[in-house]
């Protein structure tokens, strides 16, 4: 069944079975809704290996539903996919999660941050940019980050851009439920204590750190033990009703020195050592043959 946000069923409106491989996506079949907005599609051989999902566009934008299981020679149906107006005005949105992992540090002193977002429009209709100027949404990041890159979530990496310190979000944000948006960055070596910008109200805040012995401070902030994540292990923290401005700070433990750090010293000791070793050797020599 294909509806309208408030349960309005929409009919004669183009329904698009697609299927998608691994090697390949595309539509394989479409239909029309009836007056009570229902569509049904018959196909004669499935791909147990494929996905297969229907879509319908609408208010110049596009709509998918979750992945069906259609069987060869029956009738198939999905849940109902609700389509909305838009709209680039309307309430807040609500930045309901922001997870941050930040792994050890690199040999040359860097740490890699990895950020996923749940943002939810509490909104009637899909919020839309008004333009290319001002985005759906906007966050802050470290301004010392550097590398940044969008990675796997409910936005392409062309509806993300970075602006300095922000990451702007230009995609379409739908009423229904959380949206993820994930991000990866660099901290470079200097960076020995991260300040991390809050700047809108945030329902939870998650850190996982690597680094075990780090230190982080937040109002109302609680440890939750280390967690183990693919065979590595990370201290997490939790915080909650965090407001705009809430001061978020970690202290990375020192780096300890490695064996190819402290090449340089060792050799320099080495050289100290066999001078003086040379300088005391040969006075004595020169003592001996006074003394002759």
């Amino acid at each position: 069944m294909l509806r309208r946000g408030g349960g309005v069923p929409l009919s004669g409106r183009w329904v698009v079975l697609h299927r998608v491989t691994m090697q390949e996506g595309g539509a394989i079949d479409s239909t029309r809704t009836d007056a009570a907005g229902r569509w049904r599609l018959r196909l004669a051989s499935v791909d147990t290996a494929a996905i297969y999902v229907v879509s319908s566009f609408y208010a110049g934008l596009a709509y998918f539903s979750q992945p069906i299981r259609p069987v060869a020679g029956r009738s198939t149906t999905a849940d109902p996919l609700i389509v909305y107006d838009t709209s680039s005005s309307g309430p807040p949105l609500v930045l309901r999660r922001r997870l941050v992992t930040i792994a050890h540090a690199h040999r040359d002193g860097s740490r890699d941050v990895l950020e996923l977002l749940e943002l939810q429009n509490p909104g009637s209709a899909t919020r839309i940019a008004p333009d290319t100027l001002r985005p759906v949404w906007a966050g802050a990041i470290p301004a010392a980050a550097i590398q940044f890159e969008v990675q796997t979530g409910d936005f392409s990496a062309d509806a993300v851009l970075r602006r300095g310190d922000q990451v702007r979000l230009f995609g379409p944000l739908q009423p229904d439920g959380f949206h993820q948006l994930s991000y990866a960055y660099t901290l470079p070596a200097s960076v020995a204590a991260l300040a991390l910008p809050i700047d809108q109200p945030t329902v939870e805040l998650d850190l996982l750190l690597e680094d075990t012995l780090a230190q982080a401070t937040a109002p109302g902030l609680r440890a939750g033990g280390v967690q183990p994540i693919e065979q590595r292990y990370f201290l997490r923290y939790r915080a909650e009703s965090l407001p705009a401005g809430a001061p978020v700070r970690i202290a990375f433990a020192k780096t300890p020195l490695r064996a190819e750090r402290a090449l340089p010293f060792v050799v320099v000791a080495i050289a100290a050592a066999l001078g003086i070793g040379l300088w005391v050797a040969l006075k004595r020599g020169a003592g001996s043959g006074t003394a002759a």
